[in-house]
């Protein structure tokens, strides 16, 4: 399992996303979404951890348009905030553009099956669920998606096999909107929706001591994997 930068030929611009290949340098490929904090050591870590899982994973700098390379701490309140500003002028339509190149970038990598699907967190969990939606994925797995309440009409543009993680007690995802999330999805058979009750926004970021649960992150990332096991083979 090897770790690195590489360039991603966006639209709009070449940016850079983190690559993470499995020991036998060949796989099906996961996009990992970013959360407010940039491309940081705990995505990378989410990276390699799927490198060890036996995919090829790469996670873009979706902040390149704002400042490229932000690798921000969310445990210390200075960066948070700085994370904060750059959700406040995050371009979401944008973002999806860049996943979208990133995929492509993906499927054509040395290595990669073919089959590319992604995962995301908070924002990234947002931008997962909207990538089902409008691009050529091949399954989805979002952790606790703030917003995607306000953008259920996209449901019915989901064809890949999709999960959406939410957490039970998150300020960011209160119980009318998993309510609503919950019925708007109650007829597509292709897409779960798993709620962890108790659990806090961000229960997998492993480096946070407020948020992190490891046995509700294990539970979801088993699902996940399960998921990326089966649609992406």
């Amino acid at each position: 399992m090897s770790g690195k930068d590489i360039t991603i030929d966006g639209r709009d611009g070449n940016f850079t996303g983190y690559l993470a290949a499995p020991a036998s340098g060949k796989g099906p490929g996961v996009v990992v979404i970013q959360e407010i904090f940039g491309v940081n050591p705990w995505v990378r870590s989410v990276a390699d951890w799927l490198a060890s899982q036996g995919f090829m994973a790469l996670a873009p700098d979706i902040f390149w348009r704002m400042k490229p390379g932000v690798q921000l701490d969310p445990t210390r309140e200075a960066q948070l905030q700085e994370g904060f500003g750059y959700y406040q002028k995050f371009n979401v339509d944008k973002g999806v553009e860049d996943i979208q190149a990133t995929i492509d970038t993906l499927r054509r990598t040395p290595g990669c099956t073919g089959k590319v699907g992604n995962l995301g967190f908070c924002l990234g969990g947002l931008l997962s669920y909207l990538t089902a939606a409008r691009t050529d994925t091949d399954a989805c797995a979002s952790y606790y998606g703030g917003g995607i309440d306000t953008k259920l009409a996209e449901v019915q543009n989901i064809k890949a096999p999709t999960v959406l993680h939410l957490a039970g007690s998150d300020p960011y995802i209160p119980q009318d909107a998993i309510d609503a999330i919950k019925a708007a999805v109650k007829d597509k058979s292709n897409i779960a929706v798993h709620v962890y009750p108790g659990m806090p926004h961000a229960f997998c970021r492993a480096n946070d001591p407020n948020h992190y649960n490891a046995e509700a992150c294990a539970l979801a990332h088993g699902r996940s994997v399960e998921l990326f096991k089966g649609a992406l083979a």
